[in-house]
């Protein structure tokens, strides 16, 4: 009878309270990924002792979501909640008259919305379980409100269980010193949903910036002044790409071939040349990168997908490596079409022709980009706002160029090139 209440024995490992001295724990998932019912057990075990009147950890919880109905039906009367998870000998009392639950031991969790931050001004916590809180409007006012209540005990901590969204709060908690984080997408969950519904939702969303985030439970961010940006990105999605008239593969090598060098960005791209050229279209089709390959690793990988697909031309930046990158490559496949490109530019000047063509509507992508798109919205102007280089990118760029830029400019006049 106990066993079902003992969910250190069926916990998934992002569900696992993590150890050390942290303040902010963020459960970061994809939907019916479980993070309410980890949020749940946290809160159980601060409140509950070693006999059902025995005092726990912490005695005074705030619990916060978007709405009082969405705490009250998700994360007290939740299939996950707090009284589905407590064993009948522990469980709270849910006072409604005042918002409140009621343990045996006398440990009280308190309901809060985020729509009412000023309503968290003057009670006093010892711990908090705050849920979906990259949707709040009032964010920031309501966890700043939170922080001055947290008060109680030895040392307060936050769980926060939330699906991502691009929202400074989030991002600024997920970088903040104390702030330890689990992540797992909804498959993670899957032997508790519903038959079918997994099936279906990836069948719709999978591949999609909107699954990467409400599936696979991934922060999309985008820079301010971002040359891409994640709706232009969504409105260039395809599921079905054409006979491509010619294909190539891009590489933009890392400068080293260690296990903590940036990755070596592999794209393959296409081109339908139907019409004069300013008609042609462009399909990314694959993002082929490997990280912390070595030279001879990302070189198969990257002739590999040339075979896949089978392009025409490899396109291969050779400013960190010169003929060593050709070298590699003729390793792997002396007979290849290489075409070695030198960067004169830097990255924003040369990805900015490729991204007038994303707003003239002429490149689409095929599904399951995620990675090179989230990397495309940290793009500006003035640099790269991601960490680490954005290797993918510029292996797009070469590979959009290869396609597009460089035959529009051989049908320009003689005086139209040199401008």
């Amino acid at each position: 009878m106990a066993l079902p209440f003992l969910f250190e024995f069926w916990a998934m490992p992002h569900q696992v309270t993590p150890e050390g001295d942290w303040t902010n724990w963020v459960i970061m998932g994809g939907r019916g990924a479980g993070k309410t019912r980890a949020g749940a057990e946290w809160v159980r075990s601060l409140v509950e002792g070693a006999g059902p009147k025995d005092a726990g950890r912490c005695k005074r919880i705030a619990l916060v979501g978007e709405t009082v109905a969405q705490v009250r039906e998700v994360m007290v009367f939740g299939e996950s909640g707090l009284l589905a998870c407590s064993p009948p000998d522990r469980r709270p009392e849910w006072q409604a008259s005042r918002r409140q639950l009621l343990w045996p031991n006398g440990a009280v969790a308190q309901v809060f919305s985020a729509h009412d931050p000023e309503a968290l001004r003057g009670p006093q916590f010892d711990a908090a379980w705050v849920d979906e809180l990259a949707k709040w409007k009032k964010a920031r006012e309501t966890w700043d409100m939170l922080q001055f209540g947290l008060r109680l005990g030895a040392h307060p901590q936050v769980c926060i269980t939330t699906t991502p969204r691009n929202i400074g709060l989030l991002k600024e908690l997920l970088e903040a010193e104390g702030t330890v984080t689990t992540h797992a997408p909804t498959e993670a969950n899957k032997a508790n949903l519903a038959k079918g519904f997994l099936a279906a939702v990836q069948a719709r969303y999978a591949g999609t910036r909107l699954g990467r985030q409400e599936l696979d439970g991934v922060l999309i961010e985008e820079a301010e002044g971002a040359l891409w940006t994640p709706a232009r990105l969504e409105a260039a999605r395809v599921r079905e790409v054409p006979e491509m008239s010619r294909i190539v593969v891009a590489v933009d090598p890392p400068v080293s071939g260690t296990a903590s060098s940036d990755a070596c960005g592999i794209i393959v791209a296409g081109v339908v040349t139907k019409g004069p050229v300013q008609d042609w279209r462009a399909y990314v089709l694959e993002d082929a990168s490997v990280e912390g390959a070595s030279p001879m690793a990302w070189a198969e990988a990257a002739v590999a997908a040339m075979h896949r697909w089978k392009a025409e031309r490899m396109v291969a930046e050779v400013n960190q490596g010169g003929d060593l990158v050709e070298q590699v490559i003729r390793q792997v496949d002396p007979l290849i079409s290489l075409r070695k490109v030198h960067a004169s530019k830097g990255k924003s000047a040369r990805a900015e022709p490729i991204a007038a063509l994303y707003e003239q509507g002429r490149v689409s992508h095929f599904t399951g980009l995620g990675q090179l798109e989230d990397e495309m919205c940290q793009l500006t102007l003035h640099g790269f706002h991601g960490k680490g280089s954005p290797d993918r990118t510029d292996a797009l760029v070469w590979a959009l160029t290869e396609l597009m830029i460089l035959p529009a400019k051989s049908h320009m006049s003689p005086q139209v090139r040199t401008l």
